[in-house]
């Protein structure tokens, strides 16, 4: 029982209160640049989750035992670029054969998510809280759905700021950082949820 209230733990805290683009900051290029439109929010979200688990479920029991017996963890964050672009790779892969359109979408942001510091931050930070393998996944899966429902969110949001009539010194960046910056603040809002629920 205390284990699944730890793992409640982390999937809240990752969703909500430490989320990963509004909280921690990380993934902003293509929080920004991908964010445009549903279709391309909803695919890079996806494509994101997915790497960040696989990677989270490669780079745990690499670390653990290869790199710790070798004492060779200051390596890590080589080694975990590599295995995020391996996952990467794959991705592009299939979404090139298999839905085109999507991956044109993405665009140069699916390379990108090579060096997106969301999925490289979640792999470093699964170690340096100690995650159990079963912890790292939970981790992983919910700084995916986190990262998932903001840009989600902010999709629709642009959406409908461009049907909106924008002052002109407020076109394009600027109304883009003002609306991305009271997105983060409403987040500010779900700050306590996890201890008010689970007691922690």
């Amino acid at each position: 029982m205390e284990l699944v209230r730890d793992l409640m733990i982390i999937l809240f805290t990752g969703i909500l209160t430490e989320n990963f683009i509004l909280n921690k900051f990380y993934g902003i290029c293509p929080f920004l640049g991908v964010s445009k439109t549903s279709e391309g929010a909803l695919g890079m979200g996806v494509a994101v989750t997915f790497v960040m688990v696989g990677a989270s479920a490669v780079t745990y029991p690499i670390y653990h035992f290869v790199l710790l017996p070798l004492h060779t963890e200051y390596l890590k964050t080589v080694c975990f670029i590599l295995i995020i672009a391996a996952f990467v790779q794959t991705v592009e892969m299939i979404l090139k054969k298999h839905i085109p359109a999507l991956y044109r979408t993405l665009g140069v942001y699916l390379p990108l998510i090579t060096t997106n510091c969301a999925v490289l931050g979640v792999t470093i930070l699964n170690t340096d809280n100690g995650y159990s393998f079963i912890g790292s996944i939970v981790n992983a899966l919910s700084g995916g759905i986190g990262f998932l429902l903001v840009m989600v969110i902010f999709s629709a949001i642009r959406e409908r700021i461009d049907k909106c009539s924008v002052p002109k010194a407020l076109e394009g960046t600027p109304i883009t950082l003002i609306a991305a910056s009271i997105t983060s603040l409403s987040f500010v809002g779900f700050s306590g949820i996890v201890d008010g629920i689970f007691g922690g």
